[in-house]
């Protein structure tokens, strides 16, 4: 279950640095209007292989739902668009279905440029457009449109030294010549429950893995995925749109059931031969990772068991596809899967684990031997972000100072794979950063943001100095979000103690806040376990800014599960989701009644996704005391989940029948403590609709009132600015008439 936002936009936080003689108010019309009050943010940048060239995405200014395709020259010269979605395809058509799922897995939202990959020279940009595929090359800029089919291309890729492309089309795997323009089906019997090169539907969904192919470094081989759906249960779903409903048959696995049978091939281009690799005897587990070392002789699989507790690493022979096991991690309760594996030239690698009980690097041998510890501390390692094999220098992203977990910053640090020394950070603290970090590990692309600064783009040298811009978004005149940044009031961060844990919370305020007086409270919550902490120094989301402008003091708390901290806080809530959440959401309700300037009659809960199953938990929570609650998707029975996520938190239900009857919504909606809104879109494919028509079935069968808002059409989320704008207006008048002006309780 991957974060779902409550809306696609951010927002600034600042003081009296920016006040304005006459400062506007900001409103629901404006947010979800074009320009983006972003200010012009880059995305997806990154830096090309030669290191002479940065590209990244941006929203057209005309209508931010549509990305294009940028560049910069890292010396002199300006940005420059190198693919303008709309002049390539100026009437964009329907997208497969099986194109939608996978934009659905990967949270894209948006059309036009959605995702683009350089070949490793540095001489192409790969870019998919509305179901074809083009090719921008560096030489001349020209670009090239290699496909107009019916079907469209998925996953498309530039082959390692820029000879070929690879995509999927029609389930099966197929690579182009660039030189003849020449195709190769690679398979041809992909068909009805047969795919191949696609990650399946929990890969895509739970496990961060968006395709099923990888290409040898020597383009000599390619690793690919069969995916066998028959054993998977039929979930009929229905799928309402505004012009009617029809029935979607979906291979669905919920928690429990069976999976998809996966297996993995190694294609032999030249000799044109296939072989199975050896994932072992038992087809029930998950493929979770696949890496080539730097030469391309050995092909690494993290193999995962069905429970999640081990994760096995084979070393593969591409040639026959005989395998052994040569490192493996455990846990009592879950393994989570990372992309900190690393190939070294030399033979080794690195790898993470958590057997200190926090996330941390190690170098290993060959064989698999764990050598040494390149990173060690009461403090998790975020992400590895690259490798100087020349200087033995290891660069990973941490929410680290001075040697102590802070979980609300994140930087880039220095530390060395060949001796034991203290990291060093690159980046200033004081905010939030994410990097880029090239090949050779010489320049990274910084992406940075704080409370008082918008999300910022630029390259710089592997010490830490700018080398130019990308996209400096100064919030200064003539930025869309200017006038109105004076009447939000800076975040307020704090703890509170739980169970021997530090759990960090986030405050707003309203503009001309006077704590004499009494401010109704919007508790906002996801909840769940997460990839990234919820609370953090960075740019919010100008929704923030609408609830304030209201007269809601706006409060968030990361709950003990939430983020990424050490395997006790995030293993507290196994077997028991729902459980510890909502004692620590009771912790921070009893917290804000202990303010002064806080009505303790007057709050309310808003999530979605798993947010929504904690909203619809605390409003039938008699300890949290809410007036309302705003519950977005909930899943309200977990056996209705998917089995990859639920069963790595929870087993599955024959497992811990009590664990998901404990978390069962139904019996508790005899505890409702005020009134509720409950919104789900009519189309989603992941949280199943079935999830909230339980709810809505239950509450009628006991006469419980209760507002509904359904989105036709809508998947996992609601998309477009006048859908959010019809969902936030709804939001606000919601909120006004259960804690706001006209709650019956407001004076």
């Amino acid at each position: 279950m991957r974060t779902v936002l409550l809306a696609s936009v951010f927002a600034l936080t600042a003081g009296s640095a920016f006040a304005q003689a006459n400062p506007a108010v900001l409103t629901p019309e404006r947010v979800f209007a074009n320009p983006s009050l972003n200010g012009p943010v880059a995305q997806g940048v990154s830096l090309s292989p030669d290191g002479e060239l940065v590209a990244f995405l941006r929203a057209r200014e005309d209508d931010v739902s549509v990305l294009d395709l940028w560049a910069a020259p890292t010396g002199a010269g300006e940005p420059f668009k190198l693919i303008d979605a709309r002049a390539l395809v100026p009437d964009a058509g329907e997208l497969s279905e099986a194109e939608k799922a996978r934009r659905e897995r990967m949270r894209i939202s948006q059309r036009g440029v959605v995702e683009y990959s350089w070949d490793e020279q540095g001489r192409y940009i790969l870019a998919p457009l509305e179901g074809d595929i083009f090719l921008a090359s560096r030489e001349g800029g020209e670009i090239r449109r290699l496909t107009e089919t019916e079907a469209d291309e998925i996953d498309a890729k530039v082959s390692p030294e820029g000879n070929y492309v690879s995509f999927v089309r029609d389930q099966d795997l197929v690579v182009m010549n660039l030189a003849s323009g020449d195709e190769q089906a690679i398979t041809t019997d992909g068909d009805g429950l047969i795919t191949w090169g696609t990650a399946e539907f929990i890969a895509q969904e739970e496990m961060d893995r968006d395709t099923g192919y990888w290409w040898s470094p020597d383009e000599k081989f390619i690793a690919l995925q069969r995916t066998d759906e028959t054993p998977v249960d039929i979930i009929p779903r229905l799928d309402i749109t505004g012009g009617g409903a029809s029935v979607v048959e979906q291979r669905y696995p919920r928690a429990g059931r069976p999976n998809a049978i996966v297996e993995l091939y190694v294609q032999d281009l030249a000799a044109g031969r296939r072989v199975k690799v050896d994932l072992g005897t038992n087809t029930d587990i998950y493929l979770g990772r696949v890496n080539w070392s730097a030469d391309g002789k050995i092909l690494y699989v993290q193999r995962e068991s069905r429970d999640q507790q081990t994760l096995d690493l084979l070393r593969v022979d591409p040639a026959t596809g005989a395998s052994q096991v040569i490192a493996t991690q455990t846990s009592d309760a879950w393994v989570d899967l990372t992309d900190d594996f690393k190939a070294l030239s030399d033979g080794r690698f690195i790898w993470s684990d958590e057997s200190t009980g926090w996330r941390h690097l190690y170098l290993y041998d060959a064989d698999g031997t764990k050598i040494r510890a390149i990173t060690s501390g009461e403090w998790p390692v975020k992400a590895l972000n690259g490798v100087n094999e020349r200087t033995g220098e290891v660069f990973f992203t941490a929410s680290m100072r001075n040697g102590r977990e802070l979980p609300i910053e994140q930087q880039l640090f220095r530390a060395s794979m060949n001796r034991a020394v203290t990291p060093v950070a690159i980046t200033p603290a004081g905010g939030w950063w994410s990097a880029s970090v090239n090949r050779t590990a010489t320049a990274y692309v910084g992406d940075y943001s704080d409370p008082a600064t918008p999300p910022q783009s630029a390259l710089y040298r592997i010490d830490g100095t700018r080398v130019r811009w990308i996209e400096e978004n100064r919030l200064a005149e003539g930025h869309p979000f200017f006038p109105f940044v004076s009447r939000m009031q800076e975040p307020e961060f704090g703890t509170l103690e739980s169970h021997g844990e530090t759990l960090m919370w986030r405050m707003q305020t309203p503009p001309d806040f006077d704590p004499t007086k009494t401010y109704p409270v919007v508790m906002q919550v996801y909840g769940g376990p997460s990839t990234g902490a919820g609370v953090k120094r960075s740019w919010q989301s100008t929704t923030n800014q609408l609830l304030t402008e209201a007269g809601y003091i706006v409060f968030r708390l990361d709950n003990r599960g939430e983020g990424d901290r050490s395997a006790a806080y995030r293993h507290s809530i196994y077997r028991q989701m729902g459980v510890i959440e909502i004692e620590d959401q009771v912790l921070a309700a009893n917290y804000l009644r202990s303010l002064p300037y806080v009505d303790d009659s007057r709050i309310a809960m808003m999530g979605w996704s798993y947010g929504g199953f904690m909203s619809l938990r605390a409003i039938t929570e008699p300890a949290m005391g809410l007036a309302s609650a705003a519950v977005g998707a909930p899943p309200s029975d977990w056996s209705l989940y998917d089995t990859h996520y639920t069963e790595r938190f929870m087993s599955t239900p024959e497992d811990n029948p009590e664990g998901y009857a404990q978390a069962d919504a139904i019996p508790r909606l005899d505890n409702l403590t005020g009134r509720m809104l409950l919104m789900h879109g009519m189309a989603d494919d992941n949280v199943i609709l079935e999830n909230s028509t339980r709810v809505i079935d239950a509450l009628q069968a006991k006469s419980i009132p209760f507002e509904l808002m359904l989105y036709p059409g809508q998947r996992h989320g609601v998309r477009g600015n006048e859908r959010q704008l019809q969902q936030w207006r709804m939001y606000l008048d919601f909120l006004d008439r259960t804690i706001g002006s006209r709650a019956p309780s407001a004076d």
